[in-house]
């Protein structure tokens, strides 16, 4: 059944600069569907009240004006938690989001993370910049280690099919899974975390930011995990609380940590995890890799046609936990 999609360009909104490829691609599949490209606030405010369909992040006021609306597709798989203001989760509408489409690249960087531990390489390379050359880095056999992973959903399922490849044991943490993933040789429910935590060498987390993962990573479960094991997330920034990761570090008691995600970006240059021990940064990059705006297309552009043909949507989310 036809419909009227607005696409919403804000410029201020990361990603939102995809909706450009997507009006020729819709012309051409769907042609008798009604597409309008909004470029301003007052662009968006002009269509929304008949747009059955919505490509992008519509505010609380921009939502308030809209009649017919039924579906919104979030350019982004984790966007921040204002994307899902009260409004927008007490309605009927339904929201789609692109998870899945970074799962080789995500899953890629974390089993670099996880080798250059292995390997020393963060005592090396910081060695290397102060021209020394001393032997001895302390290393894991990835078939004696156990990794636990938070959150097992696309990249966390990538992340145990790596690490079991590389001879890990694997152990999976996820509320949604019926089954563990391939690679992982248990799947535990978020209750029963206390009783893995002990066990890991290595603790990856790729939860989402939900109301009830913001700041979990904290001083009592570093001080739970195992002592020289190493803790990495590419989940979400504000699951972790930096300050008490830092003083894990200074302590002795975690032997490395690994982040490509912070509770501020860009984490300020005087920030003390810059300088602990066996701290790995890298700067929201996880996800970079090849094709990403041809994914995002083909997620969007296949729920346009099941909205069309009035068939269930793709990556559907949980509005009230915003995954």
């Amino acid at each position: 059944m036809s419909f009227k999609l607005l696409l919403y360009r804000d410029d201020t909104y990361p990603d939102s600069h995809i909706a450009d490829r997507y009006q020729v691609a819709l012309k051409a599949t769907l042609p008798d569907v009604e597409v309008v490209m909004a470029r301003t606030r007052a662009e968006a405010e002009a269509h929304i009240a008949t747009a059955d369909a919505a490509f992008g992040k519509l505010p609380p006021e921009l939502f308030a004006q809209a009649k017919r609306l039924r579906w919104i597709q979030c350019p982004q798989a984790g966007p921040d938690p204002s994307f899902y203001h009260p409004a927008l989760v007490a309605s009927e509408v339904q929201v789609t989001n692109v998870r899945g489409i970074f799962n080789d690249h995500i899953g890629a960087h974390i089993m670099a993370m996880v080798l250059a531990f292995a390997r020393g390489l963060p005592r090396y390379w910081s060695q290397q910049a102060r021209g020394e050359w001393k032997k001895g880095a302390p290393t894991y056999h990835l078939p004696e280690c156990t990794a636990l992973i938070l959150g097992a959903g696309g990249i966390g399922a990538e992340a145990a099919r790596l690490c079991a490849a590389f001879g890990m044991r694997v152990v999976a943490v996820d509320p949604r899974l019926e089954s563990a993933p391939p690679g992982a040789a248990k799947l535990l429910r978020p209750e029963q975390l206390d009783q893995a935590v002990p066990e890991a060498d290595f603790v990856i987390v790729t939860v989402p930011e939900t109301p009830t993962t913001r700041g979990m990573f904290n001083a009592a479960f570093f001080a739970h995990m195992k002592r020289d094991s190493i803790f990495i997330n590419i989940g979400r920034g504000a699951t972790v609380k930096l300050a008490a990761l830092d003083a894990a570090l200074r302590s002795g008691h975690l032997r490395g940590a690994a982040l490509d995600v912070f509770e501020v970006e860009p984490l300020p240059s005087d920030h003390p995890l810059w300088s602990a021990p066996g701290m790995m940064i890298t700067p929201h990059v996880a996800a970079d890799g090849p094709y990403l705006d041809d994914r995002r297309a083909e997620v969007f552009l296949d729920n346009c046609r099941r909205f069309y043909d009035g068939r269930p949507l793709r990556n559907l989310v949980d509005k009230a936990n915003w995954y």
